[in-house]
């Protein structure tokens, strides 16, 4: 029996029959060749000043390496999905982007809009203001905010995954923040939007995958910029990992780019 993670204890430990999740096993799969590696890198593009031509580009490299999606802002769904048609290389996107402040109503509405227009990965933001809050009232809220996307979303049969934010949030925040999330049916735990004061870290990935162990993906998110960092990563728990270089990683893993140091942080 688990506590709600609504109104209950955030740290509650939530039974389930799932075998761990063996993070080294995955990591070591994944890093034995580009392929892999490229299936599990959402290959991203979310700066407010991108151009038709650098949507087109992404969606080009996503192709062509295979990555997991091309992840782009709302206005280039449609221009991504008819770039990538018959590739077999889904277009992701983001919704409530990037603070999570915006109406219930209005995300649900940008979702539909997104899926007509042919979104598979809908990435979402979490209202970190009525997290931070702390009011039951509050939590159930974020529930409902999650649930409703998620329920579109699955009856399209696209996936979610819930954007944290997880450099404002302490850690029994991220706890609560993780199972309202896995509760409301999220398909992944996200880090960040990479618009914060802070990105992936490694003990937030050790965090979100002590959550959620097998049950949901984690994905990192926010200054991953080498091969080094997208390890680093990896080996903590994640299986997925939005980047902006991730041409530039799997060159590193071939050998044809020099490494960088990993980061630590955005």
């Amino acid at each position: 029996m688990s506590t709600s993670p609504i109104s209950g204890n955030a740290a509650a430990t939530v039974t389930n029959a799932l075998p761990p999740y063996d993070a080294a096993a995955f990591a070591a799969l994944t890093l034995s060749s580009q392929q892999n590696l490229a299936a599990v890198l959402d290959h991203t593009l979310l700066k407010p000043d991108a151009t038709r031509a650098q949507v087109l580009q992404i969606c080009h490299e996503a192709a062509e390496h295979r990555f997991a999606c091309a992840m782009v802002n709302p206005t280039w769904v449609a221009v991504a999905h008819s770039a990538l048609a018959g590739t077999g290389v889904p277009v992701g996107v983001v919704i409530g982007f990037p603070l999570g402040a915006t109406l219930s109503s209005s995300k649900r509405d940008e979702t539909v809009r997104v899926l007509k227009l042919g979104a598979h990965d809908v990435d979402m933001v979490l209202n970190i203001g009525l997290l931070k809050s702390g009011q039951s009232s509050d939590f159930e809220a974020i529930y409902n905010d999650i649930h409703g996307v998620v329920e579109l979303a699955h009856g399209s049969g696209a996936i979610v995954k819930v954007i944290l934010e997880t450099c404002l949030l302490s850690y029994e925040e991220k706890l609560r923040a993780s199972e309202i999330a896995l509760s409301a049916g999220a398909d992944f735990l996200k880090t960040s939007t990479g618009f914060s004061n802070g990105g992936a870290t490694v003990d937030d990935i050790a965090t979100l995958r002590g959550v959620a162990g097998s049950r949901a993906g984690v994905k990192a998110s926010g200054g991953i910029r080498s091969l080094a960092d997208a390890t680093a990563m990896l080996k903590a728990g994640a299986n997925r990992i939005g980047a902006s270089a991730s041409v530039k990683i799997l060159a590193e893993l071939a050998g044809l780019a020099p490494s960088d140091t990993a980061s630590t942080g955005y």
